[in-house]
């Protein structure tokens, strides 16, 4: 008959037991080779013998190297080595500890005689037998010592059947929901407020109603209700706010984790002398007047509270005080003792109060984390955590977080019913954030996991390059969200005469399987991130600035878009009152709006390449054509045959004249705001929300009305929506492009109607331009549409830069997604600093 053993999903396997015992053939059946990790396989490695008692240490070393890893990545991990004797079981339970791991130990305490036949027939086994007599004496001399050990579990075999009729079953740790996905409304410290709480359920949509002693509550669209802890101390109608939990989570519809409060109230029910402060008074007095069997009654619920959840996929954490990163979705004392109370820094305040370790101010965990524990006037987002006690015991309000809405609810406490002892307005500064870039997230080779992409590898020399950008060039990266993605053109056309044209575009996207586009002007400028907030104050609030900026305006690698301050001020001012008249920051509920953009004239930004490269080629042009009429001058007066040379002077004269004509189109004299002209193309982000979800048509629409409310800075894009299987549509609108380019416009960019779209293979590109025949002048050169240069230049290869161009886009928005979700800053980083690391890898700048 087989005898379940069951161990957690993580932990610390120790197989302990004589040589010969059958350590390893337990673990060959009941473990993956993965998992298990070997001192005789580690001897093989360090020195090709695994008996080579001379490489005992060495591998000794890398076993537990390799345990080490493996428990830092919460792997089960299952150490195949003797360790009969109690020092070397020492070091591999200090490791289980460090990482939170609970330590099982096998013992395989068999017969001697049987260990000694196995070891007898086992050609790599050929010791003498005095090695496996001291084993099984070590062995036995600390058996009954070994739970002392910090082994948790400790299960004996004494014979070969026994071992045989073990079957494994694995458990997950009792905190580990991570199947729950929700939604969940979260709900911070009670304290014993039961009309609050009925209050902020009914508020939430949840139905309650007394039911004998207890309630029946049904909840709203499936969702879950979970407590931080802390229902109990100081409040009016405690025994009810435990009523109510109790019921809510044996019906399903709640979960509830331990507080601080919560534990000392256990302690006292379980006779342990405690001192009845903060409250416990208050809970014994009103437990007295349940009757004495109230206590008992709901001691089973209490002490089935544990220290916190993993829930969504660990995407969301919740406890009473927080957690850090290292210490979710793990069982130890230090976890709980964490969970419960957080960590202070060992000093008092002026109120007597120990202070507390900001653990906040440092998370830069991947699952969001909500808690409570320490009151708040305000529940604020710090690096992706949230404390959500806001003091309702103390006269302030009960609030709940509604995931993955990301929600604040809350109702106002109706009394102060406890006074604190530090006042509520002081208990934690507002707003801090991290302002600080992670060095060690973006150095070296990084893999980047994203929601359109998957994983994005960034390789280390182009971190390189990104860090010297990052450090020397870029603006507050404070401010850094988000950074746009490079644009590919369509392929290279072979229309006679033309580098881009409209065909190519549309065949890439119907060869895609996308049947409608949008195709937007191209307007004559340089694209730019415009990140506004509603005022100094929120900006500080939301990203960490000392507030006395409202917003910025910047490239796509991150620089400053303007070197002047005070007109990027303005800029940004004039904006921020368009947003307000067009009702944005009430819509949207939001205090900041990101914006993609093209700026005008182009030359605001690229100034210096225009004195430094545009033109000198021109000049450059112009000088040639003058030495050229005055060679053929000279030649005609020599009787010298240059019809040939002649005509192709001309044509020189007539491309230089065109590519005059089409960098004026970007030159325009700017002498202050009102002679710049902003298109915004993308309403890329607000507060909670990407709206990529959005599409095209929805976005123009959007920036269309925004630009209604201030003419002279904003300007509406022009763009057609074109069904790709009506040619009618398409042949109108490839005529609007060559009238367009025609009379100096720059081209044209074409999109899918969504914004995200996926074709035949995978995710398409979100953007291709097509270039009008003058423009391109200025990109290659006066006369580059002359037959030979054409023919060279179709050999371009656009396929790197579309790769690029797919990752940047993937990166950037999921470095937007991770801030418009709260994400700590670090994490937003790595993607931005990802882009700016792919802008270095060399492909052609003329693309």
């Amino acid at each position: 008959m087989k005898r379940s053993i069951t161990v957690p999903e993580y932990c610390l396997v120790l197989l302990v037991g004589p040589s010969g015992s059958g350590k390893s053939t337990f673990a060959a059946t009941h473990f993956k080779a993965t998992e298990v990790v070997s001192s005789d396989r580690c001897r093989g490695i360090v020195s090709d013998d695994e008996n080579s008692l001379e490489a005992t240490g060495d591998a000794f070393d890398l076993l537990h190297f390799i345990v080490e890893k493996r428990l830092a990545a919460r792997r089960l991990t299952v150490v195949d080595a003797t360790s009969v004797r109690s020092e070397d079981r020492r070091s591999l339970v200090a490791l289980a500890k460090k990482h939170h791991a609970l330590a099982v130990a096998f013992v395989f305490n068999m017969p001697e005689d049987l260990c000694q036949a196995r070891n007898a027939v086992r050609p790599d086994r050929q010791f003498g037998p005095h090695v496996v007599r001291n084993h099984v004496r070590a062995l036995r001399k600390g058996l009954k010592r070994m739970e002392k050990e910090g082994i948790r579990y400790v299960h004996r075999f004494t014979t070969s059947e026994e071992v045989d009729a073990v079957a494994i079953i694995r458990e997950k740790l009792w905190v580990d929901k991570r199947e729950l996905a929700g939604p969940f409304d979260i709900i911070g410290d009670i304290h014993g407020c039961a009309d609050e709480l009925e209050a902020l359920l009914a508020k939430l949509g949840y139905r309650v109603a007394q039911n004998g002693a207890g309630y029946r509550v049904a909840s709203p669209d499936g969702r879950t209700a979970v407590f931080l802890g802390d229902l109990v101390d100081r409040g009016p109608r405690i025994p009810d706010v435990l009523r109510l939990v109790r019921s809510m989570v044996e019906a399903g519809v709640g979960l509830c984790v331990c507080g601080n409060h919560e534990n000392k109230l256990i302690r006292l029910l379980k006779g342990r002398n405690v001192k009845l402060t903060y409250g416990l008074a208050d809970t014994v007095e009103q437990f007295d007047a349940e009757g004495e069997d109230f206590g008992a009654e709901m001691l089973p619920f209490l002490d089935s509270l544990i220290s916190h959840y993993v829930l969504d996929g660990g995407k969301l954490v919740v406890a009473h005080a927080g957690l850090i990163e290292g210490y979710q979705n793990r069982s130890s004392g230090k976890v709980r003792s964490f969970a419960l109370y957080g960590e202070t820094t060992g000093e008092t305040d002026e109120f007597g109060l120990p202070v507390r370790h900001n653990w906040a101010a440092e998370y830069a965990g991947s699952a969001r984390v909500v808690y409570g524990h320490t009151p708040v006037p305000e529940a604020e987002w710090v690096n992706g955590t949230i404390c959500i006690d806001t003091g309702c015991v103390f006269g302030g309000k009960l609030t709940a977080l509604r995931y993955p809405e990301m929600e604040l609810v809350d109702v106002q406490a109706a009394k102060v019913y406890s006074e604190p002892v530090r006042p509520l307005e002081v208990e934690r500064p507002a707003g801090t954030v991290d302002t600080q870039l992670d060095i060690a997230r973006v150095l070296g080779k990084q893999v980047i996991s994203t929601e359109l992409r998957r994983a994005v590898t960034v390789r280390e020399e182009q971190a390189v390059a990104a860090l010297e950008v990052m450090s020397r060039f870029a603006i507050d990266p404070r401010w850094l969200i988000y950074l746009p993605p490079t644009m590919s053109p369509c392929k290279t056309s072979a229309k006679a005469g033309y580098l881009e044209h409209p065909d190519e575009a549309f065949a890439y996207y119907r060869d895609q399987g996308v049947g409608r586009v949008v195709v937007q002007e191209k307007h004559m400028g340089s694209r730019a991130v415009l990140l506004v907030a509603r005022s100094g104050e929120t900006a500080a609030r939301r990203f960490g600035t000392d507030g006395s900026k409202q917003g910025v305006v910047f490239t796509r690698t991150g620089r400053a878009f303007f070197s002047d301050t005070e007109v990027e001020a303005a800029v940004v001012a004039r904006i921020a009152d368009a947003i307000g008249q067009v009702g944005w920051w009430e819509r949207f509920e939001t205090d900041w709006v990101c914006l993609d953009a093209e700026i005008m004239p182009w030359s605001v930004k690229a100034q210096a390449l225009i004195e430094q490269q545009y033109a000198p080629v021109g000049a450059a042009a112009r000088a040639g054509l003058a030495r050229a009429s005055h060679l053929l001058g000279t030649a005609v007066a020599r009787g010298v045959p240059i019809d040939a040379l002649a005509e192709k002077t001309a044509a020189r004269s007539v491309a230089a004249a065109s590519y005059r004509e089409a960098y004026n189109h970007y030159v325009w004299p700017v002498a202050g705001l009102d002679d710049l002209k902003i298109a915004p193309f993308h309403l890329l982000a607000t507060e909670g929300a990407v709206h990529t979800d959005k599409d095209h048509g929805w976005h123009m629409a959007m920036l269309a009305e925004l630009a209604g409310f201030d003419q002279g800075l904003l300007l509406p894009t022009t763009h057609h929506l074109v069904d790709l299987s009506d040619q009618a549509d398409v042949a109108q609108v490839t005529e609007w492009w060559e009238r367009r380019t025609g009379e100096g416009g720059e081209g044209m960019v074409v999109k899918p109607l969504d914004f995200v779209a996926r074709g035949k293979r995978g995710l398409v590109q979100p953007a291709v331009k097509c270039r009008g025949r003058n423009y391109l002048r200025i990109i290659y050169g006066p006369d580059y549409d002359a037959p030979e240069h054409l023919d060279r230049l179709r050999k371009r290869g656009l396929g790197q830069k579309r790769v690029l161009a797919l990752s940047e886009f993937a990166l950037g928005l999921e470095a937007l997604t991770r801030f418009a979700h709260r994400a700590p800053l670090a994490h937003v980083h790595e993607c931005v600093f990802g882009v700016l690391a792919l802008e270095s890898e060399p492909v052609d700048p003329r693309l």
